[in-house]
């Protein structure tokens, strides 16, 4: 898992690429960023898979907030990005998501 942020001078967007690496993205057919920046919708961020086995997106998200975010892939299985700024429990209170601080 890994996250790169680019500020960008003419805007205040952030472009975030998400990327979920080989070794888990290998045993997947599909992944998915889900969280904040997008209502926590399951289908609205699909990831594209890499000829390695590992999935990425880019996402152009505000700067100057904290999102919280989470990897699904296969459409069940839930999954942090171990690069996140921080991690905060979910309202459930029985995981953790991730959060980019921008």
């Amino acid at each position: 898992m890994s996250i790169k942020k680019q500020f960008l001078k003419t805007k205040p967007v952030c472009k975030v690429t998400f990327r979920v690496s080989e070794e888990i993205g290998n045993s997947a057919k599909t992944a998915h960023v889900v969280g904040e920046f997008n209502g926590w919708s399951f289908l609205a961020t699909p990831m594209r898979k890499l000829k390695s086995g590992a999935f990425t997106t880019t996402l152009n998200l505000e700067q100057g907030r904290e999102y919280q975010f989470r990897y699904l892939l296969d459409k069940m299985n839930w999954e942090n990005d171990v690069e996140a700024d921080k991690f905060v429990t979910t309202p459930f209170g029985d995981s953790e998501n991730s959060v980019i601080v921008l």
